[in-house]
């Protein structure tokens, strides 16, 4: 029975700096160094990869790290082992934060704001943990499972031991995007084996990014560990979602009221807005009502001193409000005086006063967002949303999927609005580069923010003349399609360049065979072998065989790759619409719990659409190829059975940046 080796370090400090991925891309990174002909890595050989390494690249340049080595090691010629590169790592870092400031965000930090849950600064929030434990005994506290083990007692370490089964975590997820796994496909057991856990964290870490959450360098191990520090990251990021749901126009419509005096605003701007920046908007536009004259761009230094607070529980809250929470000048008080009529709109449970005067944007966030939930000072008077036509919902969950799988790739831009984000090329090029390493001719291009027109046209015509390389199919698409916003021609590359990915990656699986491209007919061929083999008699045509929307053949391909995954008394026989959504539902969760990251939604299998039905057979071929070995194609032996201990062994490896769009 194989099983998972992680990195050592024999310094127990800094082995609690890195989680396992970070640890193993660093050891791959630092033995890349290494010259064929010598015996060690030498320090002259560190700047140009540490240059390029997550929170130093564009921070410090390689002349810069080579100093700041050379102060320790005057013989740049000197060897050095693994353990003291990662402690000048973490050096380099805290230079890094120390030149630009604070002004600018490492990349790889913790962020509430920004969606990460990377980082090397591994200081807990007290405040942050109190409040996220407050959030959950309030929002699960009922749950049928997990109500006998709340309320969590916030100054304990309850959180981090209840997380380390994996089901808190999948049911905070259901309540911040209701639906997203269906609570069948959950393990939940008082004490479950050490399989079921990771399924579990399977299931949790593939659906947060199907919710939107980006999740770099985070395994399944690291929530089995529970590590403090990534478990936060988390929580803050499927907390935000939640408390920020309704901050966009089909929500809340009412929103389009903050807009009216603004001419200069589209309505396409409007609608793409970002959840934060629309609760920011939100807020100054009333506000600025009230008399503050002041306008609130963050939600950290800009409302420390509570002022804002005030004013904006004056706008919304008349009868609570008195003033003298204006009028007070030390801010601690009037902290104090904000959270006491804040209480009376039942808005304290994610701050506290010192919170307030510290500047914690996530709590800030957080309590700005809940004032929003409980009273939105909008008009009363009934807006209609914008009703989408068949075409406008297709193109929505396109949209939907090709932004949840670019963010899932780690690239450096977070998505918000894919067919806005995009127009700039820049992301094309991001994406690009993550698909076909060194295509990307980084001279030519230009980085948001964009001024002049003509270098976001350059941009996307790099993008276009890249994706004729790779043998896409555009003809008579220019640039400046993807410029204006062409949306069918938008998901039209964006589909070739996800197809493109996901072949790739089953071309390197297969380590026979290499010059031999897979095809959409291999994956098919596959999955219909995969079956048979099993000794099930369903078999589909094509990836729009309709005879797919019952479900029963993804539910069969599932057992048939890990025959133990498959709860088969919770599959429904798919005769009628009801039954083929629950169906869906179930197969989505069980791939994700299997470890495929898939973004379709359950409607993409009852419809059957092709381009979805794709991608999550790729996504489970893949996997079954990265238990079993190589697969020849079509016509070839099939590749051997997993022995049953193989097919339960515990793995982290799906977090190593591959995933698959829909």
């Amino acid at each position: 029975m194989s099983s998972f080796f992680g990195v050592l370090v024999s310094d127990p400090w800094l082995q609690s700096q890195f989680t396992q991925v970070q640890l193993r891309t660093l050891k791959t990174k630092f033995m890349s160094v290494k010259k064929s002909d010598a015996d060690h890595v030498t320090i002259k050989d560190l700047p140009p990869v540490m240059e390029q390494l997550r929170g130093l690249h564009e921070v410090l340049s390689e002349e810069e790290i080579r100093n700041f080595l050379s102060e320790s090691y005057p013989d740049m010629n000197q060897s050095i082992e693994f353990e003291p590169f990662l402690r000048e790592y973490i050096n380099l870092q805290a230079k890094g934060t120390s030149k630009v400031g604070g002004k600018k965000k490492l990349k790889g930090s913790v962020s509430f704001l920004k969606a990460s849950t990377t980082t090397l600064m591994h200081v807990i929030n007290e405040s942050e943990k109190t409040s996220y434990v407050n959030h959950i005994n309030n929002f699960l506290g009922e749950d049928p499972f997990l109500k006998n083990f709340l309320p969590l007692d916030p100054e304990s370490n309850d959180l981090f031991n209840l997380v380390r089964d994996g089901v808190l975590l999948c049911k905070l997820i259901n309540v911040a995007v209701p639906g997203t796994i269906d609570e069948r496909a959950i393990n939940t057991k008082k004490d479950p084996n050490p399989w079921e856990r990771n399924e579990n964290h399977n299931l949790c870490l593939n659906s947060a990014r199907a919710i939107g959450c980006t999740i770099v360098n985070i395994g399944t191990q690291d929530l089995i560990e529970a590590r403090p520090h990534l478990v936060l990251g988390l929580l803050s990021q499927i907390i935000k979602i939640q408390l920020l749901a309704d901050l966009n126009l089909k929500k809340t419509p009412q929103l389009l009221e903050l807009f009216a005096d603004d001419n200069s605003k589209e309505v396409e701007e409007v609608v793409t807005l970002a959840p934060d920046k629309m609760l920011l908007k939100w807020m100054n536009f009333h506000i600025k009502k009230a008399g503050y004259k002041k306008t609130v761009t963050n939600f950290s230094t800009d409302v420390k001193d509570g002022e804002a607070y005030a004013y904006l529980l004056s706008a919304l809250a008349p009868e609570h409000s008195s003033t003298t929470m204006i009028e007070t000048t030390d801010p601690k008080e009037r902290a104090k005086k904000v959270l006491e009529t804040a209480e009376k709109l039942e808005c304290t449970r994610y701050v506290t006063s010192k919170d307030i005067v510290e500047g914690s944007a996530n709590l800030n966030l957080a309590f700005v967002a809940q004032i929003f939930q409980q009273r939105n000072g909008l008009s009363t008077n009934t807006v209609a949303p914008v009703q989408d036509t068949p075409d406008d919902v297709e193109a929505s969950r396109e949209e939907r999927a090709f932004r949840l799988w670019i963010n899932s790739l780690g690239i450096a831009t977070y998505v918000n609005n894919l067919f806005e984000d995009v127009r700039t090329g820049w992301v094309l090029l991001e994406v690009l580069d993550k698909i076909s390493p060194g295509s990307v001719n980084w001279k030519q291009a230009s980085k948001p923010p964009i001024i002049m027109p003509f270098r976001k046209v350059e941009n996307c015509n790099q993008v276009i003349k890249i994706g004729k390389e790779l043998k896409f199919s555009l003809v008579n698409v220019a640039g400046n399609d993807i410029v204006q916003g062409n949306k069918k021609l938008i998901l039209a590359f964006l589909w070739q360049l996800m197809r493109t990915s996901i072949l790739q990656l089953l071309k390197n699986l297969r380590f026979h065979s290499k010059d031999k491209e897979i095809t959409d007919s291999d994956i098919l061929i596959w999955a219909n072998n995969k079956v048979k083999e099993s000794g099930k008699t369903s078999h589909i045509e094509s990836f729009k065989d309709k005879s797919i929307s019952d479900g029963l053949f993804f539910l069969e391909l599932l057992s048939a790759v890990k025959r133990t995954v498959v709860d088969w008394s919770m599959v429904k026989k798919g005769e009628d619409d009801d039954e083929k959504k629950l169906n869906a539902t179930y197969i989505i969760s069980v791939a994700r719990k299997l470890g495929c990251t898939v973004f379709l939604l359950p409607e993409d299998i009852m419809e059957v659409n092709h381009k979805m039905i794709l991608t999550l057979t790729a996504s489970i071929m893949y996997w079954s190829l990265q238990k079993q070995g190589p697969y020849e194609g079509a016509g070839s032996a099939a590749p051997q059975e997993a022995l049953p201990e193989e097919e339960e062994e515990v793995e982290e490896d799906e977090e190593d940046g591959v995933s698959f769009g829909m």
